[in-house]
C-alpha cells in the first residue's frame, strides 16, 4: 500500500483533490429480499421499519453521555459548543421522534436493486407531467437523502411551484454505498468512478435511455466522473461543489503560499476561503482519508460523538453565520444524523474517503479537462469556497449554465429547495 503522508497540508489536499474536487442492519426489515442471483438485478419495493429496540437504546446512550468540560475559548475555533450540543443532545434523548423521519421516508416510492454485488437504496419518483427530464441527483457527506427531500416536489410537479409542466423531472435519489439504507461494500473499490458506473447501470436498469445528473459535495465528484466517463445516454450534468481550482493556485496553497498575483477579487476570494480549509478546515477530512476505522470506533460507540462531528460540520457550512440553526431545524439535522446511527455507517461512509485518497490535488484541473458533455454549476454564498466563473470556464471545457446565487450553503437542496429546484430547471433547459 502506498505510505500516506500526514502533514496538515497533504490531508487538505488530498481532501480538496476528491471534492473539488443496510440492508441487513439490525433493527431494520426489508421486505421481498433477493433470494438469487438470477432476480437480485430486478427493482423491488423497499420499506423502512427500525426496531423500537434500536430507537429505546438510542436514547440511553445519548441520556448517558460522559461529557467533556467546556471549551476554553469564546467562539468555535476548538469546535461545537457545549452549550448547543448538549441542548441538542437533551432534545434528541426525550422529544425527538424517529417515527416521523421514517414516515417521511416510507410515504415516497423506495426500492433496491442489486449493482456490481451490492444492493442500492434508493427513491424513485415519477412526474405526472408528460416528457419528464429523467434525473438522478447524489446526496453528499454527513448528508443523505434527507438532504434532498425538500426538492421532490418542485422537481417533479414545478406546476405546483411557480414553475412550468415543461421544466418537471423524473428523480432518482440513491443512497450511496456505505451510506443510508444502501449496503456497505465488503472489499475496496467502491470509489467515485465506481459508483458513476452503477448509476448508469441503475438509470438504465430503470428503463432511461436519456438522463441527466447533479450532484453537491460527493455528489458533485461523482457527478464529475460520471461527465468524465460520458455512458451512452447521459445528456450533461449539474454541480453546486464544482472542481475548479487551477493547477498553480492549487500548489500555491499546497507550498503555504501567499495569494498569487493578478488574482480578480473573486478569486482572491477564492483562494483566502481554501486557504482557510487548508490550515483550520480540513482536519475532518484529513482523519477520514487517512483512519476511517480508528474515526469509526468512537462515531459508532457514541451518539453524541457523532452528532457532534456532523454538527460542526452543519455549522459551518449552512448559509447561517456559524449557528446551523437558522438554517436547518432541530428535526431535520436529527433525522441525518438518526440514520447515520440507526444504519452504523458511521465507518461505513468514512470509507468513501479513503477510497479517494489516491488523487493528488494536481490532478483536479487535469481531470475536468477531460470532461466533453455539457456541465453547468451553480454557485451558493455559503458553500465552502465560492468557484469565480474564470475558474470554472477553465475548468469545464463546455460549460452551459453558470450563475452565482444570493441565499444558501454547501446543503444547497436542503437550506434553499425552491431556489435549488430553480437553478436545476434553467441549468437544464436547453438539453431537453
Amino acid at each position: 500500500m502506498k505510505t500516506i503522508k500526514t502533514n496538515k497540508r497533504s490531508l487538505a489536499g488530498r481532501f480538496l483533490a476528491g471534492t473539488l474536487i443496510l440492508i441487513g442492519t439490525a433493527g431494520f426489515a426489508q421486505k421481498n429480499p433477493a433470494k438469487s442471483t438470477k432476480d437480485s438485478e430486478a427493482v423491488r419495493p423497499y420499506h423502512i421499519s427500525v426496531s423500537q429496540e434500536a430507537l429505546t437504546e438510542l436514547r440511553q446512550r445519548i441520556n448517558a453521555t460522559r461529557w467533556p468540560d467546556k471549551e476554553t475559548v469564546g467562539d468555535q475555533s476548538q469546535g461545537v459548543k457545549l452549550e448547543q450540543i448538549q441542548k441538542l443532545a437533551a432534545y434528541w434523548g426525550t422529544d425527538y421522534d424517529w417515527r416521523k423521519a421514517e414516515a417521511k421516508l416510507n410515504s415516497l416510492p423506495q426500492f433496491v436493486t442489486n449493482i456490481d454485488g451490492l444492493d442500492i437504496q434508493f427513491i424513485h419518483i415519477r412526474s405526472k407531467h408528460k416528457n419528464a427530464m429523467p434525473l438522478i441527483i447524489t446526496h453528499g457527506w454527513p448528508g443523505s437523502v434527507f438532504e434532498l427531500l425538500k426538492v421532490v416536489g418542485p422537481l417533479t410537479d414545478p406546476t405546483a411551484y411557480g414553475g412550468r409542466a415543461e421544466d418537471a423531472f423524473d428523480l432518482v435519489l440513491p443512497s450511496m454505498p456505505g451510506y443510508g439504507f444502501s449496503e456497505k461494500p465488503k472489499g475496496t473499490g467502491w470509489g467515485p468512478d465506481h459508483i458513476g458506473q452503477a448509476w448508469d447501470v441503475l438509470m438504465k436498469r430503470l428503463g432511461y435511455k436519456k438522463y441527466v445528473s447533479q450532484g453537491g459535495d460527493w455528489g458533485s465528484v461523482i457527478a464529475d466522473a460520471m461527465a468524465r466517463q460520458a455512458p451512452e445516454g447521459l445528456l450533461g450534468i449539474h454541480v453546486n461543489m464544482p472542481a475548479t481550482v487551477p493547477t498553480e493556485i492549487a500548489q500555491a496553497l499546497k507550498n503555504g503560499a501567499p495569494a498569487p498575483a493578478g488574482l480578480t477579487t473573486k478569486e482572491k476570494a477564492a483562494y483566502t476561503s481554501l486557504n482557510k480549509l487548508y490550515t483550520k478546515g480540513g482536519g475532518y477530512a484529513g482523519m477520514m482519508v487517512t483512519r476511517p476505522q480508528t474515526l469509526g470506533y468512537g462515531l459508532t460507540d457514541s451518539p453524541v460523538a457523532l452528532a457532534s462531528f456532523f454538527l460542526d460540520k452543519f455549522n459551518e457550512w449552512t448559509y447561517s453565520g456559524g449557528n446551523a440553526e437558522k438554517s436547518l431545524t432541530k428535526d431535520e439535522m436529527l433525522d441525518d444524523i438518526s440514520l447515520y446511527w440507526l444504519t452504523n455507517t458511521a465507518a461505513s461512509s468514512a470509507q468513501l474517503y479513503w477510497e479517494n485518497n489516491t488523487n493528488n490535488f494536481n490532478a483536479g484541473e487535469q481531470r475536468t479537462a477531460e470532461i466533453k458533455i455539457p456541465v453547468a454549476v451553480t454557485v451558493f454564498p455559503g458553500e465552502i469556497y465560492q468557484a469565480p466563473k474564470s475558474w470554472t470556464e477553465r475548468s469545464y471545457k463546455n460549460l452551459i449554465y453558470f450563475n452565482e446565487v444570493k441565499k444558501g450553503g454547501h446543503f444547497a437542496s436542503w437550506e434553499e429547495p425552491q431556489l435549488f429546484a430553480e437553478e436545476l430547471r434553467a441549468a437544464f433547459r436547453s438539453l431537453r
